[in-house]
């Protein structure tokens, strides 16, 4: 698809997977809005979009806080006019300690990025989509594997990703009367620099330390974009992107 006109907006856009779709969604045609907490990561991912820079708009912004996600819709509405595509992609995670160890504060700040980051995104995306012409839009959320099963030590992060599910389903079914579509990407063990510590061994439920396989992340790209170009007649409502021998079908 290439279409100059149709928008985009994408949180965590400074590096790994959001700037790897941020970059996909602009070859392919999309003028991108790039949300992230770092201007200089922002700012890396437009120094690599050559003679299509001038369709990126960096917005830094904290998912988790109200007032600046108003602000990066605002602006994108300012813009631009309109919003089509929204990938709810900024995500963290508490360190891996014992979940009694884990402090109120390490729980509230993956809470914050993770769940209420994507919320307050999709109402600021809602008030746009319903009321721009032609109405309507879609909405994908990047829910992770642990939307499925747990890590060990992986409690706040596994939660809230389950919860994106329901988030996911709830913007499917809330979206419908505006012709708005929501789908859930969950992804497993794409090399990223989040990633890279799996070539060295990651923790298994009993106990050792074991390498784990990855994937480029174009894979997660490729499935982003795809995702995006549906007619919004069509949705793909839950998409699992993994590395193929990673310990997650079978006993691992």
């Amino acid at each position: 698809m290439s279409d100059s006109t149709k928008v985009a907006l994408v949180t965590g856009a400074g590096s790994g997977i959001g700037k790897s779709c941020a970059l996909a969604l602009l070859d392919n045609g999309y003028s991108v809005v790039l949300a992230g907490r770092r201007k200089e990561a922002l700012e890396s991912t437009i120094s690599e979009a050559g003679d299509k820079a001038d369709r990126l708009l960096a917005v830094p912004t904290d998912v988790g806080v109200a007032s600046e996600v108003e602000a990066l819709f605002a602006r994108t509405r300012e813009v631009y006019g309109r919003l089509d595509l929204l990938f709810n992609n900024a995500g963290t995670g508490a360190p891996a300690v014992l979940l009694e160890d884990l402090t109120a504060e390490q729980w509230q700040t993956v809470v914050d990025v993770n769940l209420t980051g994507p919320f307050l995104c999709t109402k600021e995306a809602f008030k746009i989509m319903k009321d721009q012409d032609p109405q309507g839009g879609r909405i994908i959320n990047n829910g992770s594997v642990s939307a499925q099963v747990p890590r060990p030590n992986s409690a706040p992060y596994t939660a809230t990703k389950h919860a994106v599910t329901g988030l996911t389903r709830s913007t499917s079914l809330d979206g419908r009367k505006y012709n708005i579509a929501c789908g859930q990407i969950d992804i497993g063990n794409a090399a990223t620099e989040m990633t890279e510590r799996m070539k060295e061994g990651i923790l298994q439920p009993n106990g050792d330390l074991v390498p784990e396989a990855r994937m480029h992340v174009q894979n997660v790209a490729d499935a982003v974009v795809f995702m995006a170009g549906l007619p919004l007649d069509a949705n793909v409502q839950f998409i699992t992107v993994m590395a193929t021998t990673m310990p997650y079908i079978g006993r691992g």
